[in-house]
């Protein structure tokens, strides 16, 4: 598993520890991810998908996982989540 947010793409950030003697040593920043089930109301059923939590608090900013869906850029979304947004796109032609 890479540390990779499935619906943002934020991933790993490199940076400096820096001492009090200002020595600087090189270090990663990795996302806060966490596994979480998220539900989709148009298709009915939930889906597990590893996600930072800045993108939990805008999926519930937004109204939802199909809403955040929706409006989210395709290049941003993980491949299982690119796959949710195909077969939430086509239950909502469906209704």
């Amino acid at each position: 598993m890479s540390r990779r947010c499935e619906l943002t793409g934020k991933g790993p950030m490199s940076g400096n520890n820096v001492s009090h003697a200002h020595n600087k040593t090189r270090r990663r920043f990795l996302p806060n991810l966490t596994e979480t089930a998220l539900m989709s109301e148009s298709l009915g059923r939930t889906f597990r998908l590893r996600v930072s939590s800045a993108a939990l608090r805008t999926v519930d900013h937004r109204g939802g996982l199909d809403a955040y869906l929706m409006k989210a850029k395709d290049v941003e979304l993980s491949a299982n989540a690119l796959k949710i947004k195909k077969e939430i796109v086509k239950a909502q032609a469906a209704a």
